[in-house]
């Protein structure tokens, strides 16, 4: 098994005010050479979005677009005529295919809203854009994995699905947890984003916000220092 830890303050970050940005991979204004995309995984954005504000409407192509609000809510309008608010504890999932227009803003006027937004490369191009969004109960199925994203022709009828053989798996687990995690695909790597809390993998200390990338292995251990909420993201290291 190969490990790289890539520690929460070594992240891009943009301030603009109303929004508060933290990018794990080159995006906008940032651009990092060694931190371009971990196999098909090309975007993990961590925002913070001030009460009032949001991202106005923009396009997207031939991306898969899975967003995790972390607290408060988005409002999501889009060009297929879907409206509605995506709420900490539901999962959104966007196939932008041939072309797709949305707007995501904050649904509060007041409250701060913190959204993670994961961009995977699809495994099919030019396909019809969709959207989706469901509700996971994360917080009460303690000490294991919730599978929230697959791919469409593994998918159990639970996950949300997407065009790409990748896995999201998100978890809350308490102290002094061991988690053996298994790899769905030989050929896939997992790159672990921590949400909250500490954990050791690999004889590694992570902490809040720290990622690591692992590639090479069958299975592998998560440790819980403390009480803590894992994302382990499971995608191709290179296109089929």
């Amino acid at each position: 098994m190969k490990t790289k830890l890539f520690e929460a303050n070594s992240r891009g970050k943009a301030d603009h005010g109303w929004l508060k940005a933290n990018f794990s991979f080159s995006f906008g204004n940032y651009y990092n050479p060694e931190r371009v995309q971990f196999g098909m995984l090309r975007v993990l954005n961590d925002d913070t979005i001030a009460g009032g504000t949001g991202f106005g409407t923009h396009p997207h192509a031939n991306m898969e677009i899975i967003t995790i609000p972390l607290e408060g809510g988005l409002k999501h309008r889009d060009s297929m005529g879907n409206e509605g608010v995506i709420r900490f504890g539901e999962v959104q999932v966007m196939s932008a295919g041939t072309g797709i227009e949305h707007s995501e803003m904050n649904a509060s006027q007041n409250d701060t809203a913190k959204t993670l937004q994961l961009w995977v490369f699809p495994d099919k191009e030019g396909v019809t854009p969709r959207y989706e969004q469901k509700s996971f109960d994360i917080e009460n199925q303690i000490n294991t994995f919730v599978n929230i994203v697959s791919p469409k022709d593994k998918n159990n009828s639970n996950a949300l699905w997407v065009y790409q053989q990748t896995f999201f798996n998100l978890g809350v687990f308490d102290k002094d947890t061991t988690i053996t995690y298994t790899v769905n695909i030989p050929e896939n790597g997992v790159y672990l984003f921590l949400i909250e809390g500490e954990i050791e993998v690999d004889n590694q200390i992570l902490n809040v916000r720290d990622a690591m990338g692992l590639i090479d292995f069958k299975q592998f251990e998560i440790k819980t220092n403390s009480k803590s909420k894992i994302l382990l993201v499971e995608v191709p290291m290179k296109h089929n």
